[in-house]
């Protein structure tokens, strides 16, 4: 370091990644612990809190008592001892096992104040840089066999593959759903989700909340689902939920009939079963979230991507944030461990003819699937076909009026702004959810780019369907 490095660092004041001292103390051992716990950063002895220059002694006794002290933090801090000018500068590295401890306690960087960890700010911390695992923490409360479930025990060993006929205790400890501790059964947390004859009992997060809306929001939920059987049964019992709530349209190939979903609902499986595994579960006041609305299914986890990911990742990088949950679930080929499940999405999704999955982070994790407009259009007309209804008619549904209208409003290909103004329509949200989605929904009028639904090159077109309901309805 430069003195002019110096006096730019003084001329900032002091901060999360500088300490300034005036003299060398008994509580030293404080800051290079508090700036190892937060993003590292720079002591400069010899130097008042005001910014004033007063110097220390540089020997190498001091040098070395900085050094001893450094190394004797748990867990041992990098530091850099400098001499610039009159100033002792210390240079500290972030620690890369956090947190780190010094013969005072737990310290870390709050603004320009190094401040004692509190017990609860402790076990964040602990938390938050994942020394502490919740699925392979302890649950002492579980009492074996009071609390085990054997139906859902032998229903994953079913699906596990293990045959024979091994002792329900040796297996469990084998998978680590539990471990021997004086002479008991000893249930981790992961073996409490799993096992449980009543996860919520233990863990009040334990579900998944299904929703069914009537529209592209949450104004009018038609259906809402708790699913609370374990993690093997609320990952089948949320898929159920969404194929019974959405289309499938069907094809007849070699004297076959083909089932085809709207939606790629291996991909939507292996959303759920992600959101399952990697949420935060120590986040004990919220739950994993799977909402159909008309144009999309939503899949919530809580607590964001894992440390150390970032949605740029998402393919080519894979950390696991609870990975016993993670073996759990391979054990029984709910999951592949090779970190291929965004791809897959994509791949499926592709495949089926739907736009990409899009991924958003906001305390959340949310996977976002649109369906494949073709498929739903189709599905649509069979189901009318099927039931013995005419197309859409104004007896049919007393919604037919906004549709009739986009329908003889549409002339060849138009963009959404052109159609709006053709309807002499003010108000952009009303027309999307009043004129614009149903007509999608029901097949009557298509996107161009169906890919890129927001393109802006995006624009909207009759269908078959929709040529045959504008015929009718001016023949009537």
């Amino acid at each position: 370091m430069r003195l002019s490095d110096l006096d730019i660092l003084i001329s900032e004041g002091e901060g999360t990644t500088r300490e300034y001292r005036q003299s060398f103390s008994s509580s030293f051992a404080r800051d290079p612990a508090a700036l190892a716990n937060t993003a590292g950063g720079r002591i400069l002895l010899g130097v008042t809190d005001d910014g004033t220059i007063k110097g220390i002694k540089d020997s190498n006794e001091l040098r070395a008592r900085i050094q001893d002290i450094a190394r004797n933090c748990d867990s041992p801090v990098e530091v850099l001892v400098e001499r610039v000018g009159e100033v002792t500068a210390v240079t500290v590295r972030e620690s890369d096992a956090k947190p780190v401890q010094c013969r005072d306690g737990f310290f870390w960087r709050q603004g320009a104040v190094t401040q004692k960890l509190s017990r609860d700010e402790i076990r964040e911390f602990f938390r938050a840089e994942g020394a502490i695992r919740f699925d392979l923490s302890p649950c002492p409360d579980f009492r074996y066999s009071e609390d085990f479930d054997e139906e859902k025990y032998l229903r994953w060993l079913h699906l596990s593959g293990i045959s024979g006929r091994p002792r329900t205790e040796d297996v469990l400890i084998n998978i680590e759903a539990a471990e021997p501790a004086a002479g008991k059964l000893l249930f981790r947390n992961a073996g409490v989700l799993f096992f449980a004859k009543d996860v919520r009992h233990f863990f009040n997060q334990g579900y998944i909340t299904c929703l069914l809306a009537k529209g592209s929001d949450k104004a009018h939920v038609l259906d809402r689902k708790d699913f609370d059987g374990g993690i093997v049964a609320d990952i089948e019992d949320a898929m159920r939920f969404v194929e019974r709530n959405t289309r499938t349209a069907w094809r007849i190939e070699a004297l076959q009939r083909e089932n085809i979903p709207e939606y790629p609902m291996q991909a939507v499986r292996e959303a759920i079963t992600n959101a399952v595994m990697h949420r935060d579960w120590f986040m004990d006041g919220a739950n994993v979230f799977v909402e159909l609305y008309t144009d999309r299914i939503e899949v919530s986890s809580p607590g964001g991507l894992p440390k150390g990911m970032q949605l740029a990742d998402l393919g080519r990088k894979s950390i696991r944030r609870n990975a016993l949950i993670a073996d759990l679930l391979h054990r029984i080929e709910f999951i592949e461990k090779a970190g291929t499940g965004i791809r897959r999405m994509r791949g499926e999704a592709r495949e089926q003819g739907c736009p990409e999955p899009e991924f958003e982070e906001a305390g959340f994790f949310t996977t976002v699937f649109r369906p494949n407009p073709v498929v739903r259009a189709e599905a649509v007309a069979q189901e009318a076909q099927e039931a013995g209804i005419p197309e859409v008619t104004p007896e049919v549904t007393p919604e037919v009026t906004p549709e009739v209208r986009i329908l003889k409003a549409l002339e060849g290909e138009m963009s959404r702004q052109a159609l709006q103004a053709a309807l002499d329509l003010k108000d952009a949200e009303h027309f999307r959810k009043a004129y614009l989605l149903p007509v999608l929904e029901r097949g009557l009028v298509e996107m161009t780019i169906p890919d890129k639904p927001t393109s802006r090159l995006q624009r909207y077109r009759l269908t078959a369907a929709g040529r045959k309901v504008l015929q009718k309805t001016e023949e009537s």
